[in-house]
């Protein structure tokens, strides 16, 4: 992988968010408001108090977009979900047109791309739950029986056994001249991004029209690639669009989370940005 090009999947390095960086919050004196000289000076200590560190500050994605990730460095992503073959089952020969085409897909790549393999424990809670509707709407008492039986087996067995599915994806970037002088430039200042105050103001992403409609081109061109390879291996693949890349992300930052409180709908969503509220945090608890 160019180490001038920052990953877009969390476990190989930290990504953006689409909230900005919070700020310090700015003393104000307004006169005839009903404000004293004590609320002034507390409004003035407040300001050069530093900010709270957010986890939001650390990470790499400004935008998505038509199924674009689109970096704070000005890069791009796309990701595309692949689908898993069972190697070990096939016959020589088929294993051997495999690893010839798989030679070939990688021989055909002209730009980076990352693969990834993403491991998590799969929830048994909403099977048992639909085995526990069709229980009830059941009048044999034998089938009630065998089922409780089958319930239990697979409850107990899930709870000894840890149960994991794998889901396998490939990161597409595209980069263009300028974009990777700012990712230099930017990976220069990472730790101590990382490690400030977070009363830095917040950076925009600027990238003009033009750039971005050669961003979307060359990257959909190198998906096809990326697509048409693995269909030659007979491994299938799909494109990730705006709302699947959305929900990749927030379950990978939301492990348990996501299980009970799935990703909303972007129609019912009423605000762009995730913003810090107003106040100070309370003090964080000591572990008794």
């Amino acid at each position: 992988m160019n180490p001038n090009e920052q990953s877009a999947i969390p476990n190989a390095n930290p990504v953006g968010a689409t909230a900005p960086a919070a700020t310090a919050p700015a003393a104000t004196n307004v006169q005839g408001a009903g404000a004293t000289k004590d609320d002034d000076k507390k409004a003035v200590k407040a300001a050069k108090k530093p900010g709270v560190i957010s986890t939001q500050d650390s990470l790499q994605v400004s935008q998505i977009r038509d199924g674009m990730l689109i970096m704070k460095d000005g890069t791009f992503r796309a990701v595309v979900a692949c689908e898993s073959i069972n190697f070990d089952l096939m016959s020589q020969t088929e294993k051997d047109g495999v690893e010839y085409s798989y030679q070939n897909f990688l021989n055909s790549l002209y730009f980076t791309t990352q693969i990834l393999v993403r491991s998590q424990r799969v929830d048994i809670g909403p099977y048992l739950q639909r085995l526990a509707d069709i229980r009830r709407g059941q009048d044999n008492m034998l089938l009630n029986v065998l089922m409780d039986d089958y319930m239990q087996f697979i409850d107990i067995l899930s709870q000894e056994a840890n149960i994991m599915d794998k889901s396998f994806y490939i990161v597409v970037q595209y980069a263009s001249v300028e974009s990777i002088e700012n990712a230099v430039a930017q990976s220069k200042g990472f730790f101590k991004k990382l490690f400030s105050s977070g009363s830095a103001d917040a950076t925009v992403t600027k990238i003009d029209r033009a750039t971005y409609d050669k961003a979307v081109t060359e990257i959909n061109n190198r998906v096809d690639l990326v697509v048409n390879g693995l269909f030659q291996m007979g491994v299938h693949s799909v494109r990730l669009d705006t709302k699947e890349l959305s929900t990749l992300f927030y379950n990978f930052y939301n492990p348990d989370t996501a299980v009970h409180e799935p990703l909303a709908d972007f129609s019912k969503v009423t605000s762009l940005y995730v913003q810090r509220g107003e106040g100070t945090p309370p003090p964080p608890q000591e572990a008794r």
